[in-house]
């Protein structure tokens, strides 16, 4: 698989639009944005291209239009800033004036946060390469750069303006979270096409044409629509050697809904809320046919008077909403691990953004 880094260019007082992806739990009630790890890994790119005195322009995106956590990303600059030994400045614009006079005003070695550009109307568009290539931000940002680099592996299966757009009128390389991402992938494919394309996260557009070697994939966090479409292309993949798919997160809960297990009407409500009630029809399909691959949670952690309980699957409560998987469920799932020639990890299995809801993901990590 070939692919420029950032070795492969002299960024020297160039311009460099980086896409990452800083999405994180925002707190609606109390308005506080949580840190993670993902925030941290690309802060370290972002003061790699300072460091090689490039001017940096970052883009990124925070939630979904309609959705609480659908915000500015200015509090996104104070957290990628704890990282940096030269602060970034967060411009409350994305297209406009303000922001095109900040990126022609870069010096090098500095850097920009520009708005959440998923406020743009074009941003989230199904277009192809091509058409995104005319899209807003790339008509008015591309001829204002040099490089376009690509670190958010995590929203690069997504065919939206600010992931795809630049990639056909500017040089493209691949961040050092990219980067770091495809070669480890790469080590769980073999006799690959010289066409194949890492799209994303696990959304194996070209999956059916490729033989792969792993052995077990967890797929969890609220991407409930995502997971869905990795299940249904790796479990109907005849040339796939895989021996389980561990579920947690919110795929988790419409699984074991599809399954006949009472949830409780909290959680119906939230996956009735995000549109996933809706994708259960599919969830059946997978359960009943491919039962001996899919392993579901068999106990769950749910809030109790801001404590952490665990209930059996078949003992949940009739209010709380489900925040982690149990500790019997973590076993069960470290015991298929221990046998996996790969592992791939899609989604935290909880919310572990809340230390007592992060015990599932911190185990099987």
């Amino acid at each position: 698989m070939e692919y420029f880094t950032l070795d492969d260019f002299d960024l020297n007082g160039k311009t460099v639009i980086i896409r990452v992806d800083i999405n994180t739990y925002y707190d609606a009630s109390s308005k506080k944005l949580s840190d993670s790890p993902r925030i941290k890994a690309h802060a370290k790119t972002i003061k790699e291209l300072q460091e090689k005195k490039a001017k940096v322009v970052v883009l990124a995106h925070q939630g979904r239009k309609g959705d609480d956590d659908f915000i500015s990303l200015e509090k996104h600059a104070e957290l990628l800033n704890k990282y940096l030994e030269k602060p970034i400045e967060f411009v409350d614009d994305i297209v406009g004036e303000k922001a095109k006079k900040k990126i022609r005003e870069l010096k090098e070695g500095e850097g920009i946060l520009l708005d959440n550009v998923r406020f743009l109307e074009d941003e989230t568009k199904e277009k192809s390469i091509e058409e995104h290539a005319n899209s807003t931000i790339v008509k008015e940002l591309a001829p204002l750069a040099n490089y376009f680099v690509l670190d958010g592996f995590s929203v690069a299966h997504r065919s939206h303006a600010s992931v795809v757009g630049f990639s056909t009128v500017l040089p493209s390389i691949a961040g050092r979270v990219m980067e770091r991402e495809l070669k480890a992938i790469s080590k769980a494919f073999f006799e690959l096409g010289d066409k194949f394309k890492i799209i994303g996260d696990l959304a194996f557009h070209d999956l059916p044409r490729f033989q792969l070697k792993w052995d077990v994939f967890i797929l969890a966090g609220a991407k409930v629509d995502d997971c869905l479409k990795v299940m249904e292309r790796l479990l109907s993949s005849k040339n796939l050697e895989m021996k389980r798919v561990l579920l947690g997160g919110l795929t988790a809960n419409l699984f074991l809904h599809s399954s006949g297990i009472d949830i409780n009407d909290d959680n119906r409500k939230v996956l009735q809320d995000m549109g996933y009630l809706q994708l259960e029809s599919r969830a059946k399909v997978l359960v009943e046919k491919f039962k001996d691959y899919i392993i579901l949670p068999e106990d769950v952690a749910i809030e109790e008077d801001g404590k952490r309980v665990e209930y059996d699957v078949n003992s949940i409560p009739r209010k709380g909403l489900i925040l982690d998987v149990g500790k019997k469920t973590v076993e069960k799932f470290k015991e298929i691990l221990r046998d996996a020639k790969y592992i791939i990890v899609k989604g935290p299995l909880g919310m572990y953004e809340r230390q007592p809801f992060s015990i599932g993901t911190r185990e099987i990590l």
